[in-house]
């Protein structure tokens, strides 16, 4: 199931058979908050995330508000310092436990301590993850975010291409343990960036040396015609390395 260009209910599903139904995964969408913050005191609001945030969305994890969570720090890339995401298996549910998350924490007495004036611009996303194990398996310490800028009338055959020419690729890397996730997901609301490539590893050295050799693998010198056509498709792009400080999985 896809959802494209809008917000609307997943009607496709009351239409399938009820076998097929039980049998098919859930979705995934994320809601990704990337902030723009102060960087002489950046460090102050990962404090402030670790003491207001974390315990909060931690217990919205154990008790199903959300299926996962997490608080990634910039290390190297463009303008945005920090991000911050919860996820669900449904649109409803991801806006609906932002409700709840705001009011919990409103319930909590929770204070932003200044947060706001650290970090006091964003951009919001949202994300439906399309391939990858990176929200089943653990992740590693450091992670690579690439967001993709591609012709959206063509958007779609780079999902395909991801499936079944690169995914091999990554999986394998994983099965091999120089990788510890991956994952690909597509746009469904924010700004310019139309599909985000992300992966994960215990450091920066094996991270980027993993990479190095994925892209080697799948552009195999030039003569990988789906690996050509993929970047005729996401021709521009923009890399960001991440710290993750802090995740919760369901």
């Amino acid at each position: 199931m896809k959802i494209r260009l809008g917000l609307t209910a997943l009607a496709l599903a009351a239409a399938a058979p009820l076998g097929a139904v039980a049998e098919e995964e859930k979705d995934t969408f994320i809601y990704a908050t990337y902030f723009y913050c102060d960087t002489a005191t950046q460090e102050k609001a990962d404090e402030l995330v670790a003491k207001n945030t974390k315990p909060i969305y931690d217990a919205a994890v154990e008790d199903g508000t959300i299926t996962g969570w997490g608080w990634l720090s910039h290390h190297t890339g463009g303008q945005w310092r920090r991000v911050q995401y919860h996820m669900s298996d449904s649109i409803g549910g991801l806006l609906e436990s932002q409700e709840t998350l705001m009011k919990r924490s409103e319930a909590a007495g929770v204070s932003n301590d200044g947060f706001a004036e650290i970090c006091s611009a964003h951009d919001d996303y949202i994300w439906q993850m399309e391939s990858g194990n990176g929200l089943t398996d653990k992740r590693g310490k450091v992670s690579l975010s690439v967001y993709q800028v591609c012709d959206i009338a063509k958007e779609e055959r780079a999902d395909e291409i991801v499936e079944t020419v690169f995914a091999p690729v990554y999986n394998q890397a994983v099965s091999d343990g120089k990788i510890t996730s991956w994952g690909w997901s597509s746009h469904i609301v924010g700004g310019e960036y139309r599909r985000l490539a992300t992966m994960s590893a215990d450091n920066w050295k094996q991270l980027l040396t993993a990479r190095g050799e994925i892209l080697e693998a799948i552009y195999a010198d030039g003569e990988n015609k789906e690996a050509a056509e993929f970047s005729s498709i996401c021709d521009s792009h923009s890399d960001y390395l991440w710290e993750i400080v802090a995740e919760g999985r369901g």
